[in-house]
């Protein structure tokens, strides 16, 4: 991209996951590794967890395209995917269903009755075991701690900790803490990419729900409190290991629009 230009750009957020959104349907934007990380930056950008364009891809409603924080391409992210469903939608593309096509594959997505999104995420086959914690893909990788006193944890040490040790170092992983309350589950998250905790993950909620189904097969609904606000995530838990009809549902919000000469 040309330095010098303006371009105009959304800030849509999920539960307090906050994303910059740019409208790339022509294909005309191109920005470096360095310019996104700029853009996310708090204090000398517009300041975000990510930065996405909306895309235009034959045979789907639209491409997601999603960058970290730290300017790099990243894996799915779950709240992204349900802002950027809301964004297409307040640009006009109005649908019942959407098809749109992200780094870990297809996705479906639709609004509620609730004016929530709901997105459905990637199958899951796989849970494994190390030191005592689970660990799973739900498009990104995710590390699942179960903890008490959750509000009072150093989620940002004890997630750094964990991201930079000897096992994930090289790849980085997502920690998640989790504290189980009757049947609903609160989560807080240290995301790498962004190197700290966010206000909310929606891939990371729903490695968590997963962990945490509480019935033994079937129809399976947990409720998540995060930082940032309540998500739900629904499925069908086949066994312990196996998991179809994903859904992410929560709130997503435009909260402004402006312009900005990089």
């Amino acid at each position: 991209m040309i330095t010098g230009m303006t371009l105009t750009f959304y800030k849509y957020q999920g539960t307090g996951n906050d994303f910059v959104i740019m409208d790339n349907r022509n294909g005309h934007i191109h920005l470096s590794t360095a310019q996104i990380h700029h853009l996310c930056d708090r204090r000398f950008g517009i300041g975000a967890d990510g930065l996405m364009l909306l895309n235009t891809l034959s045979g789907y409603d639209f491409e997601m395209k999603y960058y970290n924080a730290d300017g790099n391409e990243s894996s799915m992210c779950g709240n992204g995917g349900r802002c950027l469903t809301k964004f297409a939608y307040d640009m006009g593309i109005h649908k019942t269903t959407y098809r749109f096509l992200a780094s870990d594959g297809e996705h479906e997505a639709e609004l509620d009755e609730k004016n929530w999104i709901r997105l459905k995420m990637k199958d899951v086959d796989t849970i494994t075991q190390h030191n005592g914690d689970a660990i799973l893909d739900t498009g990104s990788p995710h590390y699942i701690k179960t903890v008490q006193d959750i509000m009072k944890l150093d989620v940002f040490n004890e997630g750094r900790s964990i991201r930079n040790s000897k096992d994930f170092a090289e790849k980085g992983i997502n920690v998640n803490f989790v504290e189980q309350e009757s049947k609903n589950i609160v989560v807080r998250t240290y995301e790498r990419g962004v190197e700290d905790e966010t206000f909310s993950c929606g891939t990371g909620v729903t490695a968590a729900a997963l962990v945490f189904a509480h019935n033994d097969k079937g129809f399976n609904r947990v409720d998540i409190k995060t930082k940032g606000g309540k998500l739900a995530v629904e499925f069908d838990k086949i066994n312990d290991q196996q998991f179809r009809n994903i859904w992410l549902c929560g709130p997503a919000d435009f909260v402004f629009k402006g312009e900005i000469t990089i």
